[in-house]
């Protein structure tokens, strides 16, 4: 029995310690936050990425918890609409395409259920890597706070910012490529009364969506807004919230009332539009999932989707190969890198049309399971 750390609890790890686990691996997920991570945005599960949660045996559970917008309407600065819509939404396109549009929170705690449901994955909570040392048969990994244990295997899914990468292959900045946008998700309380619909406002390089959740007792708000990185000491919660006020205090309609939600919101998400691309994702023993090796982006669409078919990509290629690392990290990557590859254009090319639908259409799909 194979023994596999996971750094990071999101959909990713979450999901490729369900899938070992399943296979006879005995799987351990570490996670810095306290427990299965809240708030987030409403992510999609499409096309072959239904079919890794129906193996997983949690479709129905997924479908359970979709949204059910009803359509959305489009702003100006000053909250006249534009136009609306009840055949699509900008967060998940056609309303009657098959795909799963749930929140992230909701997807991350299904598959925690399913991982730990078998009894075979072990989840430690509150804790980090902090050093790795390479060995011939296995991994030394130190922590934050757990004394040092070694692994046959390392896995980082520790998104955009991993630390796995960082010990493993080395700085960030080597493999970024910033797409000049911020994302700021935050939620609040339903304090615009919107019921199953979504409202979408732009006033030159910045603009929200607001949509209702939780039976519309809650909404998720999504800032956007064009600029830089932010320098490292921005990074902090109270400073990204004081950055994200100043470049969205110009807009109108509901904007005070929203950046008076976003003072008082319990779970900020702010980062930057950026891919991670990288020309090789394994390193010995060490090899990456997700975010952490070829992050896409939220402007693709696709980010949940790679997440989840890479990790079935990499559980069936350890599966196959026996646990032989080489043979899987090299099968894992030719299987998985044409995938990534259209998923990662979708967020350069230009949205809307029938061009940019039939790209979406055609990368959601580009991938067998079955090799």
């Amino acid at each position: 029995m194979k023994t596999v750390l996971i750094s990071g609890g999101g959909i990713a790890g979450t999901a490729l310690a369900a899938l070992l686990s399943r296979r006879g691996f005995a799987p351990t997920v570490v996670e810095r936050a306290p427990g299965p991570r809240g708030g987030g945005q409403a992510v999609d599960v499409r096309g072959v990425a239904l079919e890794v949660v129906e193996r997983l045996g949690v479709l129905e559970r997924v479908r359970a918890r979709r949204t059910l917008m009803r359509g959305m309407s489009v702003l100006d600065g000053d909250g006249r609409e534009l136009h609306r819509s009840t055949e699509s939404t900008f967060s998940s396109g056609r309303l009657d395409n098959g795909d799963l549009e749930l929140l992230r929170d909701d997807l991350v705690r299904i598959l925690h259920d399913r991982a730990v449901e078998g009894g075979g994955t072990r989840f430690v909570f509150g804790d980090g890597v902090t050093a790795l040392e390479p060995g011939e048969d296995d991994v030394l990994v130190s922590f934050e706070h757990a004394e040092p244990r070694r692994f046959d295997l390392v896995v980082g899914a520790d998104g955009l910012h991993s630390t796995v990468r960082r010990l493993a292959f080395g700085p960030e900045e080597q493999f970024a490529r910033h797409l000049g946008m911020h994302l700021a998700i935050f939620s609040s309380d339903n304090f615009l009364g919107l019921e199953d619909w979504q409202v979408w406002l732009r006033d030159g390089e910045a603009g929200y969506g607001i949509y209702p959740v939780r039976g519309n007792t809650e909404l998720r708000i999504s800032f956007g807004f064009a600029g830089e990185p932010l320098p490292e000491g921005r990074r902090d919660p109270q400073a990204q919230r004081t950055v994200v006020a100043e470049r969205m205090a110009a807009l109108r309609w509901e904007t005070p009332r929203l950046l008076k939600a976003l003072a008082e919101a319990p779970d900020l998400y702010c980062d930057t539009m950026t891919q991670i691309r990288m020309d090789r994702w394994s390193q010995g023993r060490v090899v990456l999932l997700g975010d952490a090796g070829y992050c896409a982006s939220p402007l693709s669409g696709q980010g949940t989707s790679l997440a989840l078919v890479g990790a079935h990509v990499l559980a069936d290629a350890l599966d196959r190969s026996g646990g032989d690392h080489r043979t899987a990290f090299t099968s894992y990557e030719e299987r998985l890198r044409p995938f990534v590859a259209l998923n990662q254009d979708l967020a350069t090319e230009n949205p809307g049309g029938p061009a940019a639908k039939e790209s979406v259409e055609r990368a959601k799909n580009a991938i067998s399971l079955d090799g």
